[in-house]
C-alpha cells in the first residue's frame, strides 16, 4: 500500500510584492514537519513537489530538517535527490492563479491603486480585503463565468486530479517497496480539490475545504490496487510544539 501525503506549503509572503517565497515564519514550520516526522520515526521514501518556489523551498527545509534530526542508527536517505529537479517537481501540483481569480471577479481590479483605495476605504481593511476575495473565490467556483479565466475551476479541478494519476506513475517508476510513504508539497487549492473529489463533493466543498487548510498541515491518502481513499484530512500537530502561534492559513 502506498501512502501519498499531501503537504500545504509553509507561510508565503502575503502582502509582499513576491508572495512566492516563504516568510521567515513559514521556513519554521517546514523545518517543525520535518523535526516532527524525525523525532515520530515517520518513514519518508519519496517526496515531490510543484514548480512554485514556496512550495519547492518547503520540500528543501523539511528534508534537511528531517535528515538531520534523524539519530545515526535510524537514519534513511530518500528515493528523491533535491538536486535533480526533474525527478521531484510535478507542475500539475501548482496552486490556481490568485492573481488572475481576485482581478477577474471585478474590472476595476485591474488597477492596483483601485484595489488599494477599495481597501483603505474599510474600517478594517484587512477584513475587507478577505471580504473581496471571498466574493472573487465564489464567482470562480460559481460556474456562470468560466470563459473568463486563464484556468477556470473545472479545468484547474481536472489539473488536480491529473497531479494525483501523475504522482502515482511516478511512484511506481521509483521501485519503492509495497507500503511505501511519499510526500507531496503543494497548495490548498490543489488538496482541496483533491480531496473533495475523493468525497465525491461540489466544488463549494472543495472552497470550503481550501480556506481551512493550515500551512504544512497533511492530508493522507492511501492507494492499494488503483483504489484511492482519503485517510486523514489537515493534521498539524507539529505546530503546537511551541504553541498556537505557529497555526497559521496563507
Amino acid at each position: 500500500m502506498t501512502t501519498i501525503l499531501l503537504a500545504r506549503h509553509g507561510q508565503a509572503s502575503f502582502g509582499q510584492e513576491n508572495y512566492d517565497q516563504l516568510s521567515e515564519l513559514g521556513i519554521t514550520q517546514a523545518k517543525m514537519l520535518g523535526q516532527h516526522y524525525a523525532a515520530t520515526q515517520r518513514r519518508i521514501d519519496a517526496i515531490f513537489t510543484g514548480s512554485l518556489v514556496r512550495q519547492q523551498d518547503s520540500a528543501q527545509h523539511f528534508l534537511a530538517s528531517y535528515q538531520s534530526s534523524m539519530t545515526i542508527k535510524n537514519s534513511r536517505n530518500t528515493s528523491t535527490s533535491m538536486r535533480e529537479p526533474d525527478s521531484y517537481i510535478l507542475p500539475q501540483f501548482d496552486e490556481f492563479n490568485h492573481k488572475d481569480v481576485f482581478v477577474k471577479s471585478d474590472p476595476a481590479f485591474i488597477n492596483k491603486g483601485a484595489i488599494a483605495a477599495e481597501i483603505a476605504k474599510a474600517e478594517v481593511p484587512a477584513t475587507r480585503l478577505a471580504e473581496l476575495f471571498d466574493q472573487a473565490m465564489q464567482r470562480w467556483h460559481g460556474g456562470d463565468n468560466d470563459q473568463d479565466y486563464l484556468e477556470s475551476w473545472p479545468q484547474f479541478n481536472h489539473r488536480a486530479q491529473q497531479a494525483l494519476e501523475q504522482v502515482c506513475i511516478q511512484i511506481a517508476n521509483l521501485n519503492l517497496d509495497a507500503d511505501n510513504t511519499v510526500l507531496v508539497f503543494t497548495s490548498g487549492g490543489v488538496i482541496a480539490a483533491i480531496t473533495a473529489q475523493l468525497l465525491k463533493q461540489s466544488s463549494q466543498t472543495a472552497y470550503q475545504l481550501n480556506k481551512n487548510l493550515v500551512n504544512t498541515g497533511v492530508t493522507s491518502i492511501t492507494v492499494k490496487n488503483k483504489s484511492t481513499r482519503l485517510l486523514s484530512l489537515n493534521e498539524y500537530s507539529h505546530l503546537f510544539s511551541d504553541g498556537q502561534s505557529f497555526v497559521t492559513w496563507r
